[in-house]
């Protein structure tokens, strides 16, 4: 029900009391921006209505995020990981987790702690379009992430090319040889690439062509995948780490293991448009 008159008169709504649906939104959008205390001090000024930072936290950790909903085919999807720090007893040191991001292009975001089962479910329950383009960098975990969606006929894995350009750079070999080889990665050539390379014996050259050879059928044509208008880069998801980082990331956060997941929940929501319709369900 909504807060009664007596409440609203003393500013003051107490953590136990059932307030608007709107004022929860209200909270829920704040929150997901930034921290609980500001989130209470910006809604106090908004509304002149009192809800503590550990109200506002309750109210995130209560609410049913509902998964978020895809209307359309999916025909690209990135994945890639970010990290969280987690609350550690006093006088010991915080440590950092690694979360899971996936993105699917152009429509929604998800993200996932340690529940890359969940994950994989939840990207499988989707409309894939055969094939589905899987974009990622060069870590083994997305690709063990990729080889349990859909199935191996109904994917193309594209190995990011800004990574792969990033790579190729590490050898530090000359810039001539640099361009000639990045010129035939951009059209898929790995061997021609690799051939480049058959006098270099440092460990930067080995390096990348165990690389080039590990990743060889996720190296595409990429000049004929761009003009067909098909990603050839991660952008979309490392753009979507660094937005859930702007709030799981502020200064001085840190959280407990057991709250990471709605968290995250929270803050995809919020990316997703799902906190601004109409309706916010608990």
């Amino acid at each position: 029900m909504p807060i009664s008159q007596k409440q609203a008169e003393r500013l003051c709504v107490p953590s136990h009391s059932r307030w608007s649906p709107y004022l929860e939104q209200c909270c829920l959008l704040l929150s997901a921006n930034e921290s609980y205390q500001r989130a209470a001090e910006d809604i106090e000024v908004l509304t002149g209505l009192k809800v503590s930072h550990s109200t506002q936290q309750r109210l995130v950790q209560r609410h049913r995020f509902d998964s978020p909903e895809v209307s359309q085919t999916v025909e690209e999807m990135s994945v890639d990981g970010g990290k969280i720090r987690l609350r550690t007893p006093l006088g010991q040191a915080s440590r950092w987790q690694d979360y899971k991001a996936i993105n699917l292009h152009e429509q929604c975001v998800a993200a996932f702690f340690q529940e890359n089962t969940d994950l994989v479910n939840w990207a499988n329950q989707q409309a894939l379009s055969r094939p589905v383009i899987c974009l990622g960098d060069g870590h083994d975990g997305i690709w063990n992430i990729f080889e349990q969606i859909g199935d191996e006929a109904g994917r193309c894995e594209i190995l990011d090319w800004y990574h792969l350009v990033e790579n190729l750079a590490k050898t530090g070999d000359p810039k001539q040889r640099l361009d000639a080889a990045e010129a035939c990665l951009w059209m898929g050539d790995v061997d021609g690439a690799i051939d480049l390379f058959r006098d270099g014996q440092h460990p930067q050259v080995l390096n990348f062509i165990t690389y080039l050879n590990e990743h060889r059928h996720r190296i595409v044509n990429y000049s004929y995948y761009q003009a067909e208008g098909i990603s050839i880069g991660s952008g979309a998801i490392e753009s979507t780490v660094k937005q859930i980082g702007r709030r799981v990331k502020i200064s001085g956060a840190q959280w407990a293991k057991e709250n990471v997941p709605q968290v995250l929940r929270h803050r995809t929501a919020y990316l997703n448009g799902q906190l601004s319709r109409a309706g916010v369900q608990n």
